[in-house]
């Protein structure tokens, strides 16, 4: 059994990994010698000592930043500096501080979050008392007390808890998504300590497990206590994270603590996430760098020339004497000492090529964007009980928002609220549930549609909502098909009554159970009490008490559960309810055909709206033949060969000919728009992945509700295979399956079977990028990579089980290459590991931004791995929203978040980047060209102060403006377009042909500008005879003609304007040419600033008087601007963007088109589709365990006897009515995937009862 043990104890030298762990209970000093971890839980990156290193080290990955490091050391070096020190250093350090306080920030928010879970309480027992201890402070060995409601501190194995046979109760929506109660159970010889707290004090058990892991289903180890070994197995452990639920209290000792507990090991590392746009840019830089020195070794070579055949004319006028040789002394040697000492010279003159201003004012519109996010109220969420805005926790990821492709979903809390209502039934062939109008015609209803009354009702329930009056009626009226349909409900089932607050309460197992349980409540048939040989309900107001003889309990492969009872009229009853396919298998011959018809038609229609069904069936038992069958059953519980086939015979020997009753539709109630927006964001080109830890059944139900699923999906594939061979088998068949469907070739490569034609929708809306700047050339999308995005039309399902063998090397190019054929891929029974391991598969396969989002614990570790992470502040707690990038209220603000808030970023970016390049690439090449007029001497063609104003003040605020506010259309057309998306999944606006574009178009506008001033002023001379070709009047014309054009960009480039846009745009025009008053025309300004700068007073003035300055303007502005203008009035009247006639359509006040407008029906049709395995579409979803049965009829649920007992006095006894026919469990080999208890089936011989229950009970009904 402990085969995985080593056959030596101590490990503690080895240098391989632990292979067990070994523990003494309530004994530190023993467990300190082996350095466990201990319960501190760490999110955040920096401490004080670390932040400053360690964010510096993340900020220089950026090219960019050590690019301007090496260069602000360069300009330490006056010989080769012709710029100040400072010129660089102080925006540099600007760019860091600005950077590291928004991280600082960020992480000082995860050590808030991090001391709050770490300050929670916990009691700790320290010599026979309970001390209350932080979680921070607990160790491995410590035993700890852990009360109801509260969330278990570290991973424990379970001692002994307050309810008999040690069992406890634990809902683990934290770990794997999952609501429904869980149960766990203490070893034998340690429940008997109770809550004795000297006992536990003196308890010194030693423990031998496995090392820490992140399976967390499996758990292997043995107590040694008492010189004895007990095993210890996964349902002996309570794990981090769970939640203590209907269990007073409860003992355990620490096994794994802090980062070692199954939770952490399944989150993930925080991870330092860089945009595809940073990467890109990094590319970028390098190859400007490139082009930079390919740029100074140019004029290097020129400069020796030049020196070697006039420089030695100048040489007196530098002050290099110290460095450079006098005429006499030259040669060859110290001509290239000269250029040499010019290349780094140009370095530093050419840096404006990248100039460091480009990342603070990326940092800065990544912050506003970030603010647009905070501050949209259409993403506030208010519910009466929270208020949620929509927050960015990091603003550097605003534009990859704008280029998702995959987002990868919780379903539990994220896609839907895990609230189940009985929404709709059939009985007896009759649908029940529709309301409809005067017209006939049926009305929706939502929360706010008035309920029907149940106040005639005592014990109904003041939140439970109903609609259809006829079902009420034929209830009150007591038909006999309707009354079994709400016995059956009312006594089939596991559900345990409790009180609290003196009300009746119910504890389901699984939130189906509980609404099941609940609608017979409140139409009158009340479930009030059970022990483990009997059920109480009252029909009416009428009690009755029925024995309870049998428990078939429910698994996965039986899809069906079902109770046999005696009734208070004496007759034997079986009453079952399962999967439609399963319950109608089996009913009686005899049954109408228009019974099954009807039925059957109504099952199809609950499915087809999204509901959750159960059938439900009746037969009366013979007791002879009972009798019968209970022996067989318990002869074949005891083979000890092919037991399990044995017994599952004799189930389907009794449940069958069933009475058919009807069926059941309870609606998984969805988070508001979850269907809307999963539609829109389908149509963006989004294909959207559900990893889910529930069941299949319960995920494809859903998958259909919020449309994921439709009635329209080609196929819909289940791989379930659990072998490595069957997986592989199911995928390569899946794979030519959907390659024949879809005529497609393989996304991941290969030449396709069918040539696919270019869709002009979509191309149409990929042109859309055109609107954007009417010079790039939009390129065409490959035809594989268009019919990859319109491969909509087939799905894939796989379990936890098969995905484990398909994420192997093996075989996760083939799932991946089969998953990417389909719109929609549900993972169902994943682990948290599991659900980070697909988005990672996806990640790096893929050159594609994925999105997780979830709302719990178990999706930390997805939301970390993915490019972008979001979180739900939903009621699973906050860990979800601690590690995400940005956090919402509820899943429909994703497609704001993306189609608008995303689109516009990326949008906005991408015009930022091409501009800024533009105009820098302009200023910079300007001084390159006027190299070759001053001997290559490195010397600059702009006054000083002009060019530290350029991108401070003349050019920064309309960038920055266009940047921030931009958009080419409306939030309202973003969302009712989605395809308006799909140009930034492709990268259209912003990649290198856009990039070089930009770049040759600045290199054409710094030849013009520097030229025509030039070819102007060349030989001009005044009015008055004076010469105007001096270089004050030609810096002057030139750097003002740059402004001109660079502004007049921005102004064509601009597609929504504002007050704002109209005031930085011209007021920088304006500014510009007062800074130049200032400068060049009044003196005290001159003169303080002339110490630094070549200033020459009265040169703006004088130059602006003559026709030469406003020739060049103008011829400037007419060769630059005009073509500009032009071209793209060409494009928007013949070849209009999509975007472009939505704007136009806008401006003329024309409402959309039928076409243009068409509104997404969220009804599905009553088709049904067959996937490849040939099961048709159920809306069958159980999200019930295997288990609880025994538990109930061995009374292991049950607190005490005196817990059965109301808190007053009653007559009223419940009293088996036969001791020849006693309760007994029957149910198959329990599976442990399930993670129930794996006790084994109890089967009592006639005559005898479970030990410990008493023969009669006295039950207070009253109090129920």
């Amino acid at each position: 059994m402990f085969s995985w043990l080593p056959c030596c104890s101590s490990t503690s030298n080895e240098k391989n990994a632990p292979t067990e762990r070994r523990l003494r209970a309530n004994d530190r000093e023993y467990n300190a010698q082996f350095k466990y971890a201990d319960n501190v839980i760490k999110t955040s990156k920096y401490n004080i000592i670390t932040f400053i290193p360690q964010n510096l080290f993340e900020q220089f990955q950026r090219i960019a930043n050590f690019y301007f490091l090496v260069l602000m050391i360069l300009q330490f070096i006056p010989q080769i500096s012709s710029i100040s020190w400072y010129s660089t250093a102080v925006p540099l350090v600007i760019v860091l501080a600005f950077s590291a306080i928004k991280d600082g920030y960020d992480d000082a928010q995860r050590h808030i979050s991090d001391r709050n879970v770490n300050g929670r309480k916990s009691y700790v027992v320290r010599n026979g008392s309970l001390c209350e201890e932080d979680w921070s402070n607990v160790k491995v060995g410590d035993v700890i007390r852990m009360m109801s409601n509260q969330f278990v501190a570290a991973d424990l194995l379970l001692l002994s808890t307050s309810e008999p046979y040690g069992v406890c109760f634990i809902e683990t929506m934290e770990l794997d998504g999952e609501t429904n109660l869980k149960n766990r159970a203490a070893i034998a010889c340690t429940q008997e300590m109770g809550d004795d707290l000297d006992g536990i004090t003196r308890f010194d058990g030693e423990i031998i497990c496995e090392p820490p892991n992140n399976k967390l289903d499996k758990f292997n180890g043995k107590l040694i206590w008492n010189n004895h070994e007990y095993g210890v197995n996964n349902d002996n452990i309570l794990l981090r994270g769970c939640i203590l639920k209907n269990t007073r209290w409860c003992y355990g000792v620490v096994v794994f603590a802090g980062k070692d507990t199954k939770l952490m090991m399944n989150s993930g590392k925080t991870k330092f996430k860089r945009t595809s746009l940073d990467r890109f840019l990094n590319i970028l830089i390098v190859g400007i760098v490139l082009f930079l020195i390919a740029m100074c070794l140019i004029c290097t070579i020129l400069c020796a020339v030049w020196e070697y055949q006039t420089g030695r004319y100048f040489t007196i006028y530098l002050p290099w004497d110290d460095v450079v040789p006098s005429p006499e002394q030259r040669g060859g040697r110290q001509i290239a000492l000269i250029a040499f000492l010019q290349f780094f010279s140009y370095i530093i003159l050419l840096n404006t090529v990248v100039p460091i201003s480009l990342y603070v004012s990326v940092e800065i519109i990544r912050f506003i964007h970030s603010l647009w996010i905070n501050y949209d109220t259409q993403m506030y969420y208010e519910n009466g009980e929270k208020s949620v805005p929509a927050k960015a926790h990091t603003t550097t990821l605003n534009e990859e928002l704008g280029q998702v492709q995959y987002v990868f979903s919780d379903k539990t809390g994220t896609l839907t609220r895990n609230i189940m209502t009985f929404n709709k039934c059939t009985i007896n062939g009759i649908s029940y549930g529709d309301i409809y109008d005067h017209k006939g015609e049926v009305i929706e209803t939502n929360d706010k549609t008035k309920s029907l009354d149940f106040s005639w009702n005592s014990a109904s329930e003041p939140t439970f909502k109903f609609f259809d009056k006829n079902l009420v009626d034929a209830t009150k009226r007591q038909v006999p098909e309707i009354d079994q349909f709400w016995r059956l409900l009312a006594l089939c089932h596991t559900v345990m009554p409790e009180r609290d607050k003196g009300q009746l309460v119910y504890q389901a197992q699984s939130p189906d159970e509980h609404a099941l349980t609940s609608a017979a409540r409140n139409f009158g048939y009340v479930f009030r009490a059970r022990t483990p040989q009997s059920i109480t309900i009252e029909v009416m107001g009428n009690e009755e008490t029925h024995e309870l003889l049998a428990i078939l309990d429910f698994n996965n492969d039986r899809k069906r559960m079902s109770v046999i009872v005696k009734g208070p009229d004496g007759k034997i009853r079986l009453y079952c309810k399962g999967a439609d396919m399963m319950i109608m298998q089996r009913i009686h011959p005899s049954t109408s055909q228009i019974m099954r018809t009807s039925t059957n038609t109504h099952l199809a229609d609950f499915a087809n709206i999204g509901l959750r069904t159960l059938c439900l069936g009746y037969k009366d038992l013979d007791p002879a033949y009972f009798s019968d069958w209970d022996s067989r059953v318990k002869k074949a519980s005891a083979a000890m060969q092919d037991r399990e086939s044995a017994v599952d015979a004799l189930y389907e020997e009794i449940e069958k000919d069933l009475i058919l009753i009807g069926a059941t539709a309870i609606e998984d109630k969805l988070q508001d728009g979850v269907p809307e927006a999963i539609a829109r964001l389908s149509e963006a080109n989004i294909k959207i992945w559900v990893l889910t830890g529930d069941k299949t059944e319960t995920a494809i139900n859903i998958a259909y509700s919020c449309r994921l699923l439709t009635d329209e999906t080609k196929e819909i594939v289940v791989v379930d295979g659990q072998t490595d061979t069957e997986v592989e088998v199911q995928l390569k068949d899946t794979r030519n399956t959907f390659e024949q469907i879809l005529a497609l070739p393989s996304p991941l490569g290969g030449k396709p079977r069918i040539e696919i034609e270019t869709i002009h929708e979509e191309s149409e809306a990929i042109s859309s990028a055109r609107s954007m700047d009417r010079n790039i050339v939009t390129p065409d999308l490959k035809s594989a990579e268009m019919a990859e995005h319109e491969s909509g039309g087939v799905a894939l399902v796989i379990n936890g089980d098969s995905l484990a063998f398909a994420l192997g090397p093996r075989l996760e190019r083939t799932f991946l290459e089969v998953a990417c054929m389909c719109n929609a891929v549900i993972c169902c029974r994943v682990t948290p590991l599991q659900k980070a391991q697909v988005v990672d598969l996806v990640k790096r396969n893929k050159k594609a931004v994925t999105l997780s989002i979830g709302d719990g614990a178990n999706d930390v570790s997805m939301i970390k791995t993915a490019h972008i992470g979001v979180g739900i502040s939903g009621q699973e707690g906050m860990q979800a929203v601690l590690a995400s990038d940005y956090s919402i209220g509820q899943f429909k603000y994703l497609e704001r978040l993306l189609l608008v808030h995303g689109r516009w970023s990326y949008i906005r970016m991408a015009k930022f980047l091409r501009y800024f390049f533009y105009k820098n690439f302009a200023f910079t090449l300007t001084n390159f060209w006027y190299s070759f007029f001053c001997g290559y001497s490195a010397q600059t063609v702009f006054d000083a102060v002009l060019i530290a104003c350029y991108n401070l003040f003349f050019t920064a605020l309309p960038v920055l403006a266009m940047g921030s506010l931009d958009q080419d259309v409306d939030d309202h057309y973003s969302l009712r377009y989605p395809k308006l998306y799909l140009p930034g999944q492709f990268n259209l606006f912003f990649n290198m042909r856009i990039f070089i574009y930009s770049v040759l178009h600045g290199m054409f506008s710094s030849l013009v500008i520097f030229f025509i001033p030039y070819g102007a002023f060349y030989n001009a001379a005044a009015a008055s005879g004076k010469d105007l070709d001096d270089y004050s009047a030609l810096a002057f014309t030139t750097f003002t003609a740059l402004v001109v054009v660079v502004t007049g960009q921005i102004a064509f480039d601009t597609s929504y304007w504002t007050a704002i846009s109209h005031f930085v745009i011209w007021g920088s025009l304006v500014l510009y040419f007062l800074v130049c008053f200032l400068l060049y025309e009044w003196l005290p300004v001159s003169w303080i600033v002339k110490t630094s700068s070549s200033i020459s007073y009265g040169v703006a003035f004088r130059t602006m008087v003559t026709p030469h300055f406003w020739f060049s303007i103008l011829m400037v502005s007419v060769v630059l601007l005009l073509p500009v203008m032009l071209n793209r009035f060409f494009w928007l009247d013949t070849h209009p963007s999509f975007a472009d006639r939505l704007r136009i359509r806008k401006k003329m006040g024309k409402k959309p088109s039928a076409k243009d407008d068409k509104k997404t029906a969220f009804k599905r049709t009553a088709a049904t589709r067959r996937s490849v395995r040939g099961s048709l579409r159920s809306g069958y979803a159980f999200s019930h365990s295997q288990g609880f049965g025994e538990l109930i009829l061995k009374g292991k649920l049950f607190k005490n006897v005196e817990n059965l007992r109301g808190k007053n006095n009653s007559n009223a006894k419940i009293h088996p009515t036969s001791d020849d026919l006693q309760p007994m469990l029957i149910s198959s080999v329990p599976d442990d995937s399930q993670g129930a208890s794996s006790i084994n089936a109890m089967h009592l011989p006639m005559g005898t009862r479970p030990q410990n229950v008493p023969h009669t009970l006295n039950v207070n009904t009253d109090d129920w």
